[in-house]
């Protein structure tokens, strides 16, 4: 009886958690530790938006990033002043230990001057993306 109890309570542990984690992936939102840190075109490799900048950090075996870039490269096309970056994390180690990058992808919402203000883990939705760049403006 006592591993059926056992049992039954790792796999209510088990389902919360999954439950958990697939809610806040893809969600995009503001954190504390990004308060202050600004990216230029140099370190990211290619010019800044207009308005806001959506850089992408992606790996080559990741089959969410592929999804990810598609949504962003739509998101870009439609709203005028947004530009789209994508970065290699693996060739760029120290960008990724400097803004904490932990997976991939992660999407980084840059104002017009290159401060970090939302930022996403796991694949974004297009509609989460769009409100992002509204409080980016």
């Amino acid at each position: 009886m006592t591993g059926l109890v056992v049992c039954v309570m790792v796999l209510a542990a088990a389902s919360a958690f999954g439950v958990l984690h697939r809610w806040r992936s893809g969600r995009v939102r503001v954190r504390g530790r990004d308060d202050g840190k600004r990216l230029d075109a140099g370190r990211l490799g290619g010019e800044l938006g207009e308005r806001a900048t959506l850089v992408q950090f992606s790996s080559a075996f990741c089959a969410p990033c592929r999804a990810t870039r598609r949504i962003l490269g739509e998101v870009a096309v439609m709203v005028p002043g947004v530009a789209h970056i994508e970065i290699d994390a693996e060739e760029h180690l120290d960008l990724v230990r400097e803004l904490d990058i932990l997976k991939t992808p992660t999407v980084l919402v840059l104002d017009a001057g290159g401060r970090v203000v939302r930022r996403a883990t796991g694949q974004p939705r297009r509609a989460d993306v769009i409100a992002a760049l509204g409080e980016a403006v």
